[in-house]
Order: C-alpha cells, then structure tokens, then sequence
C-alpha cells in the first residue's frame, strides 16, 4: 500500500510537470509566432509597397537634429532622396508685402461684424486680458494652443544667455525677459547632435541688435518684425535684413503663407509629423503665436499642411514654420501651457536658441483663460 501511494504521487507530479512544460511550451511558441509576425509586419512596413510608413519615418527623421539615423539605418541614400522628392514643399517666392498689412483698432466690439466663427474667437478678447488670448486648438492627430497677440509692437526676440555655448529653457527665457507668453523661435546649429542649442542659425536680431548674422541655406529663411511692427518673410542678408528696419528675428522655415498665398506642398511636405511651432500675422497685425503636441512614437503630430490649414482658419495672411519636436513649448506667464515630447515619448521639453515673446507692461491684469475650440475636429 505505501509503495502504491508512492507511485501514485510520483505518477501525478510527472503528469502536472508534463502539463506545465506544456504550458511553457506554448507560450514559448506564442511568442516565437508574435515574433515573427512583428519582424515581418515591420519588414513590411519598412519595405513593402506602401510607402506611408516609408515616407513618415525618413520624413520625420531627416527633419530632425539628432535622429537621422533612424532613416539612414534602414535606407540608403538613394530612397531617402527619392522620398525627399516626392513629399517637399514648395515656398512662396514672393517678397512680404508690408503695405497689405493694414492695423485695426477693434476696441469698439459692438460694431464688429464675423466672418465665421473663427473670427470670431479671434477679435472677441478674453474678458480677463486685454493683451492677449489662448484658443485650445484640437485635430486627429495632434492638440496644442494659439496665443493671440494684439500688440505686435511689444512682441520681441529673446536668445539664450549662453549664446555660443548652450541653450536655455524657455521658462528661463519668459522670466528673464518678462514675458507674457512666449514660444521657441528659430533653429540652431547642432554638429556634434549634442542638442545643445545655443548657437542659433543664420541671422539672429532681438531689439535691434544683431546677434548673429550667419549665412543659412535652408528652407524659409528671415523670420522678423520690421520697426512697423509688421512680419517680414525673405532670405535675406543681414545687411538687407538692416535696411528692411528688422529690429527683431530668427531664421528658420520654410515659409507656408506669404501674402495671403500658401506654399505648394507634396505628399506630407518632405517634414512628417511631429509636434509643431508657427507664427502668423493677419492683415488687420493681428499676430498668431501657434504650438501643437503630438507623440512622435505613434505617428502623431502637425504636418506642414495642417499648420497652413489652421492659420488660414484664422485669417494669417503672413505665416511661418518655426523649430519643432522636442523644442516646440508655449509659456504663460513663465509655465508651459503645452505638453512637449522628445521622440521616445517622454514628457520633457529641451534647452533652445531663441524664442518670440509678448513683453508685458502696465496694462497686464496677471490673468488669462483658455477657450476650447468648439469648431476644430
């Protein structure tokens, strides 16, 4: 009898350890079939005949500063020009026309009439400040702010203390500028993909003073108010740039709207998608200050075509591309109102070069609402 029961017992570890090396085995096949099928779904993806994908990745990689590699890992020079060329944009090559840009005093609201509700949200102020509004502006596949600045005339440039050396957080800049709103501005020079930020590209002027004056081949170009307070688009020199009267810009691109014209833009417009900053002005001055978030990882963001999409929305009629990614941030009252990303996901933002800011005065009451676009989808 004991030897039967202990048979019995051995008999039935044999069968549960039999029944759990099943179960491993299982699983172990599940995953090698998952496996497989991710390798092959992302061969597909990468390779196949659809280009979505194809395009998305080499379009937001050969975009950015420090993450090229994720477009020259798996293709050769060739495809990554051949896509190049199949989603460009192509810029307005006309000169800014100051003389269209007509002031407007809206201080007597009874007797505005509103094209649409966009105009709407735009010349009704906040009932809390009289300097500047926030709209809520949601999409698809991105969300983000518009700021609306009446007073161009107190609308500068700010660049990083560490000029040369690194950049600066734009909370830093908001505060050491008092600043009532502020976002990142133009790109900078990156060639050791340190990210440093603090040497920015091409020409770099903030209250009249010229802080850099390098030559820039890229897309867009001079991104500046001349002494009219009035948004100036153009490649220019410096010294074109001083006979303009800019008394403050960045350079950067490219340039969507000029004169009321969009650019022509190709497939995804040669830039992906990717969390986005821009700057407008409408004919009345009217300036629009732009940020949208998206998560690089999962394919969320702007493209080229939905910036010139919401800023005609909202009547720009001069409007640019300013550095995006990880750099695009929005401050209010020195906090970041937006939700920067780096392209792993996380929840940061980074050190930039320079920013645009509404410098506040007297007439700032320190308080300020959000208006939830109720029209944007």
């Amino acid at each position: 009898m004991r030897r039967t029961s202990i048979d019995r017992e051995i008999s039935n570890r044999r069968k549960r350890n039999k029944k759990k090396n099943g179960k491993v085995k299982n699983f172990l096949f599940m995953i090698c079939i998952l496996g497989i099928i991710c390798c092959y779904t992302g061969l597909f993806l990468l390779y196949g005949p659809w280009y979505g994908f194809r395009d998305w990745l080499i379009t937001s990689a050969m975009t950015t500063m420090t993450h090229q590699y994720l477009a020259t890992w798996f293709y050769d020079e060739a495809t990554i020009n051949d896509c190049l060329n199949r989603n460009k944009i192509v810029e307005v090559a006309d000169a800014t026309d100051a003389d269209a840009i007509h002031f407007v005093d809206y201080s007597n609201q009874k007797n505005i009439t509103y094209a649409n509700e966009y105009e709407r949200e735009i010349l009704q102020k906040d009932p809390n400040n009289n300097d500047y509004k926030i709209i809520r502006i949601n999409g698809d596949d991105y969300d983000g702010y518009m700021a609306v600045i009446y007073d161009p005339s107190r609308i500068h440039v700010a660049a990083t203390t560490y000029l040369g050396t690194s950049g600066q957080y734009l909370t830093s800049m908001s505060e050491a500028n008092n600043a009532s709103v502020a976002i990142n501005a133009g790109g900078f020079v990156d060639e050791n993909y340190e990210g440093s930020g603090g040497t920015p590209l091409g020409i770099t002027i903030s209250n009249n003073k010229y802080l850099t004056t390098f030559a820039y081949a890229g897309s867009g170009g001079l991104i500046g108010f001349n002494k009219d307070n009035k948004l100036i688009l153009g490649k220019y020199s410096a010294n074109q740039a001083e006979s303009l009267g800019i008394r403050d810009g960045v350079t950067f691109g490219p340039f969507l709207i000029v004169n009321g014209k969009a650019s022509e833009i190709s497939g995804n417009g040669g830039w992906g998608k990717a969390p986005r900053t821009a700057i407008a002005q409408r004919q009345d001055g009217i300036v629009l200050f732009l940020v949208l978030d998206g998560n690089r990882t999962l394919g969320k963001g702007a493209g080229m075509d939905d910036l010139v999409e919401i800023l005609q929305r909202y009547g720009a009629y001069n409007a640019a591309n300013l550095d995006g990614g990880t750099s695009t941030s929005m401050t209010v009252k020195h906090r970041i109102v937006n939700d920067p990303t780096t392209m792993s996901g996380t929840h940061r933002t980074r050190p930039v070069a320079t920013a645009f800011y509404l410098k506040s005065d007297s007439s700032d009451n320190g308080d300020y609402s959000v208006v939830k676009n109720k029209v944007d989808k």
